[in-house]
């Protein structure tokens, strides 16, 4: 985004890249789709230690600028939940837009690019390579976090933050599936597969979504979504049945048919190989009309309030995203620039910019690399 840009401009641009293709965590993103916005997108949807530094950029570039490109190129995208857009076919698609633009525009793309050291030089600066020696006017770090190192994510952006005097805030696993302690894992095993609406609290923030078990722990949108507000050791909320209240479900239920069969009862509310395992652990039996409300409200209480103490995350090896990262004061919203060292910028994730689950990461990716596109 940000070559394609600055090229367009006059620049010339070297897109270096480690990697043997270029955007391979696009192709993989959202199941090979990529949620590539959220319409939505806006500050809140970020978390920084600076908040404000997203706004700048944001409404510089928003997601309709995006959604133009990608029209103009006539990429087909279905919008599966408010505001999400995902290509209709294959994530390839857009690579290939962008990757077009980049010909259009005159960028030249190095690949299996290795960045052996980067010099300041004053006006410019020395990129060594194992394919040459590079000398640029701008140089640009788009690297990323250090989720997913399979597709060659590594520290190397915070590296240079560090080396030019940038400091670089703690950096941990972002949207990303949680692991129980080794009693609940097996507890929990035979759950796999199964999922449920939501809604999951942690550190005063909740989130609404689908939650799934897997053999490890819990995942899904509400899961990964809390992980960016959840800290080791803290314990997670989770309302399994947030849509109504359980009790006065039990109580309307009773008067209506009071011989029905309470596990029949909750089996209808709750996927049915959760509801036997709730339904066996606390005994729930017997015919309705044999329960008072204040039983209706233990029971109720169990489940808008099922609290669990997650063991961990499952790291960087599933994560989506990386918290922390490039502290965001060393760096100008409005050019992306080091503050402090002419000719350094760096975009996107390898900044302390971290958005929720549904599009606002790429979102943020295309508005910071074309902003800084306006002035390297």
């Amino acid at each position: 985004m940000c070559a394609a840009n600055a090229a367009y401009r006059g620049r010339s641009v070297t897109l270096i890249d480690h990697a043997n293709m270029a955007g391979k965590k696009i192709i993989m993103s959202g199941g090979g789709r990529c949620n590539f916005t959220n319409m939505d997108a806006s500050p809140k949807h970020f978390l920084s230690q600076n908040p404000h530094f997203v706004i700048s950029a944001l409404k510089r570039y928003g997601p309709s600028h995006f959604v133009e490109l990608m029209d103009r190129h006539g990429l087909e995208y279905v919008e599966k939940a408010p505001g999400q857009l995902f290509c209709q076919k294959s994530a390839k698609d857009l690579l290939s837009i962008l990757l077009t633009e980049c010909e259009w525009a005159g960028v030249n793309i190095s690949l299996n690019t290795k960045v052996d050291k980067v010099t300041d030089l004053g006006e410019s600066k020395e990129v060594v390579t194992n394919q040459g020696t590079f000398v640029c006017e701008s140089l640009v770090i788009a690297t990323g976090g250090l989720s997913i190192p399979s597709k060659g994510a590594t520290g190397f952006g915070y590296q240079i933050a560090e080396q030019f005097g940038l400091e670089v805030l703690p950096t941990r696993a972002g949207l990303v599936p949680v692991t129980l302690q080794p009693d609940l894992k097996a507890k929990f095993e035979p759950l796999a597969g199964v999922s449920c609406d939501v809604s999951v609290t942690a550190n005063k923030t909740s989130f609404t979504e689908p939650m799934l078990f897997t053999h490890r722990g819990l995942s899904g949108p509400a899961i990964l979504q809390i992980s960016n507000h959840w800290q080791p050791g803290d314990e997670l909320k989770i309302d399994l049945y947030p849509a109504e209240s359980i009790y006065s479900l039990l109580v309307e239920a009773r008067e209506q048919n009071p011989k029905s069969q309470i596990d029949k009862v909750l089996s209808q509310l709750l996927p049915k190989r959760l509801a036997s395992m709730l339904i066996e652990d606390h005994k729930w039996q017997g015919v309705l009309a044999e329960y008072g409300n204040q039983t209706f409200e233990e029971i109720a209480e169990i489940l808008h309030n099922w609290v669990i103490k997650p063991n961990g995350t499952e790291g960087y090896r599933t994560a989506e995203v990386t918290l922390g990262g490039v502290d965001t004061n060393y760096v100008s919203s409005k050019t992306f620039e080091a503050k402090d060292v002419k000719g350094l910028f760096f975009i996107g994730e390898v900044l302390d910019v971290t958005g929720w689950l549904g599009g606002y990461n790429f979102q943020w990716a295309w508005a910071s690399g074309y902003c800084a596109a306006q002035y390297v």
